[in-house]
């Protein structure tokens, strides 16, 4: 067992005052719930994917912007972005949990999201400019496999990105890396984050959270850990840090989750004991990091961090031998 060092528990992330900052009665039509948001920023406003569940339990994605990323959200009228079984057969029962990359060429952004296939859950790409018109790549990965994101530039020609595909046997699901030279064909799968076991917070389930955030120090990973007890499923979030140059590598990774369910909205609604964000924006003149997440899978929140002490936090962390 790791040795758990003496620091003092500090809170990184705070709760916006006034969450959950988007429900199902802010959507211009009707809907069951509204969680799961991607997140960039689009000109001078923040913009979420959000997932949106209708009543008969089949996800779309929706777009809501903001100003100020906070308050005055504005809904589109009627869905972004929907599933579209009869060319992608993948689609059937929704698509859902959007994870949005700004790539580094050209004014694209790339949309990692699940589609909810017959066969199970598996992770499919979109491209846009605006995010009025998409094009779509189809699916990458067979079922199951999901908590999916694309790094915004290439590693020597190639894109990489980040996924969990789940098994059935008891070796547990971890979190990968798979290389493309296209974002269509992908290879070279390796463990990248393998889950903890035992009693661990992070044991046997982990999956990728937002996109990997670029910062000096190398990739800033947000990841959660899915603790099964008796009363059922407990999501908590945690931090990890790979190399700048080589994203294979480990270098930190917390042992401490930093976030977790605690508030109502949180451990009441659809799934109860739920944070899942899917987006999170770096403001790098406020010093501030904003968290958007879903709720106990029925409303969208929004937590803030300092991303200096985000950054002191994680490098605080034990160092990991990738090797």
């Amino acid at each position: 067992m790791n040795k758990i060092e003496n620091r003092e528990y500090r809170e990184l992330f705070t709760r916006y005052r006034n969450n959950p900052i988007l429900s199902a009665s802010d959507w211009p039509y009707c809907v069951n719930s509204v969680f799961n948001a991607g997140a960039t920023i689009v000109g001078d406003e923040t913009l979420l994917l959000v997932r949106v569940e209708d009543r008969r339990g089949i996800s779309h994605l929706t777009v809501a912007r903001s100003s100020d990323g906070f308050t005055d959200w504005k809904v589109d009228s009627e869905p972004t972005f929907v599933p579209d079984p009869e060319n992608y057969p993948e689609d059937i029962w929704g698509i859902e949990d959007p994870r949005i990359t700004k790539l580094d060429e050209g004014d694209i952004w790339v949309i990692t999201y699940t589609s909810y296939s017959a066969g199970g859950p598996l992770v499919s790409l979109a491209t846009t400019s605006d995010f009025r018109q998409f094009k779509r790549l189809g699916s990458m990965t067979h079922p199951e496999n999901k908590d999916a994101a694309l790094f915004p530039c290439r590693f020597k020609g190639r894109w990489a990105m980040i996924h969990r595909p789940s098994t059935t046997s008891n070796f547990g699901s971890h979190m990968w890396i798979s290389f493309s030279p296209d974002m269509k064909h992908w290879g070279e799968h390796r463990i990248l984050i393998p889950a903890r076991r035992g009693a661990w917070w992070d044991a046997n389930k982990i999956g990728l959270n937002s996109p990997p955030l670029r910062t000096d120090e190398g990739w800033l990973i947000l990841y959660h850990g899915v603790r099964q007890t008796a009363a059922g499923s407990l999501y908590r979030l945690g931090l990890a840090l790979l190399d700048l140059d080589d994203p294979t590598k480990l270098i930190r990774r917390s042992d401490e989750w930093v976030f977790g369910p605690d508030k109502m909205y949180e451990r009441i609604g659809d799934i109860a004991d739920v944070v899942f964000p899917c987006g999170w924006v770096l403001d790098e003149k406020r010093d501030e990091i904003r968290l958007y997440y879903g709720a106990a899978d029925t409303v969208m929140a929004l937590a803030t961090a300092s991303f200096k002490n985000v950054m002191s936090y994680i490098k605080s962390c034990p160092k990991v031998d990738s090797a």
